[in-house]
């Protein structure tokens, strides 16, 4: 099974709906605050259900969520479709997007189920649809020293937060015997430091510089910021 067949089910990921709720809700306003202003062309790559892009979707001119499976683009569109300016789209259909024409891409948890050929693909296709000036914004990068234990606890500190402490232990009991720990197992998260990403984008053409705060709960993950090149350094 590959991460994306994996994606493409129910998933024991979220200890229940609350627990689904919040986490969308606080990455939604986290990319409205991370817009840049007027009205964007934005790219959500990898935008799971996003269950709050709504919330996004008021302050774009247009917001394409693209995500490679399949039963979570239907979701999409029986939830989104009837907002004008919201485009829902699979990674194969990147080029119907035309060149230079974004002004911010957003991969928020994504690169640590990308081989690096899979990475260096689409750093190439995301930074020939930035228009000058326009920023990728990539987060929830893992580095190397972080591991289970540090996700665990950035985990419960949220549900204590949000209502869902006890149905949290519920939870990771329920994904410790799940096929996500199994998949895992088999197929690795891939991680990076931050003097990593920094040189993977900048090969890739990209003045680069770390983020500060990640985006979504977890304040040990890395957040990094990038322009093209030929673009005013970040």
């Amino acid at each position: 099974m590959s991460w994306r067949e994996y994606w493409n089910q129910d998933t024991p990921i979220y200890v229940n709906a609350r627990h689904k709720s919040v986490h969308y809700e606080l990455i939604a306003r986290q990319l409205v605050a991370a817009l840049p202003p007027g009205s964007p062309a934005v790219l959500d790559f990898g935008c799971g259900e996003a269950l709050s892009a709504d919330l996004v979707a008021k302050r774009c001119r247009v917001l394409h969520l693209c995500d490679g499976a399949e039963l979570v683009r239907t979701r999409l569109a029986q939830k989104f479709g009837l907002l004008g300016n919201v485009v829902v789209m699979a990674p194969e259909q990147l080029g119907e997007i035309p060149e230079a024409s974004l002004d911010l891409i957003v991969v928020n948890s994504v690169l640590q189920y990308l081989s690096r050929a899979d990475l260096d693909g689409l750093l190439a296709t995301w930074r020939r649809l930035l228009k000058q000036g326009g920023e990728l914004l990539i987060a929830d990068v893992i580095p190397p020293d972080v591991g289970p234990l540090t996700d665990i606890a950035a985990l419960l500190k949220l549900a204590a937060q949000n209502g869902f402490f006890i149905a949290s232990f519920i939870g990771l009991g329920r994904t410790f015997f799940s096929d996500y720990r199994k998949t895992r197992a088999a197929l690795g998260l891939a991680q990076y430091s931050e003097a990593d990403m920094l040189a993977i984008l900048s090969a890739a053409g990209f003045n680069a510089r770390r983020r500060e705060g990640n985006l979504g709960h977890n304040q040990a993950r890395m957040a990094f910021v990038a322009m093209p090149n030929n673009s005013p350094s970040p």
